[in-house]
């Protein structure tokens, strides 16, 4: 009876061992190795994946960064202090915003009015963070610390019951801004 039961036993996990040994080998002779530029860039970007720079998210951006086919100055959340750490990285000059992709402003998030919300569930679907959490024809709400304020959601909610709104400086989020390059003045000839 005992040798009925421990030969699948043994089988099943003899097989086990031996997909394991086989995955582990796939994985280390079938790996992709990434750009590390790609990854510095990524890094300084603010990761609000809002689309503005005319990239589905930051890492398609700084892919496209690294590869010479998108300028520094694309990205309206990261603003000049964003621009001026790409060019610091990259080795390049600092430019401004790019009007064409929008404007720099404040930190906002979204605030759902949970009165007016139907449950459409439009907003959760279009947010790219998964900050709104509901259920179907139930009220929703934004998880603030993870929303980025990238403003996806307004456009599909159909009664308009949903504000960004600026966030208010805390401890935890508050960053130095960075200095203003030192200008050298020219002694009078």
């Amino acid at each position: 009876m005992l040798s009925d039961i421990s030969t699948p036993v043994l089988l099943l996990s003899l097989l086990g061992i031996l997909f394991g040994l086989g995955l582990g080998w796939a994985a280390r002779r079938f790996r992709v190795e990434q750009d590390p530029v790609v990854d510095q860039i990524d890094a300084l970007l603010p990761q609000t994946q809002c689309a503005q720079c005319g990239y589905p998210g930051c890492r398609p951006y700084a892919e496209a960064i690294a590869s010479g086919e998108a300028d520094i100055n694309q990205c309206p959340p990261g603003g000049e202090a964003g621009i001026r750490a790409l060019a610091d990285l990259l080795g390049r000059e600092p430019k401004p915003l790019n009007p064409e992709n929008g404007v720099e402003k404040p930190r906002t998030v979204a605030v759902i009015d949970e009165e007016a919300c139907i449950g459409c569930t439009l907003c959760i679907q279009a947010c790219p963070v998964d900050a709104i959490v509901g259920a179907s024809k139930q009220m929703h709400t934004v998880i603030e610390e993870a929303c980025t304020g990238c403003d996806l959601c307004l456009p599909p909610c159909p009664v308009d019951c949903i504000d960004m709104v600026e966030l208010e400086p805390r401890l935890e989020t508050w960053r130095r801004s960075r200095p203003a390059p030192k200008i050298a003045l020219r002694e009078p000839a």
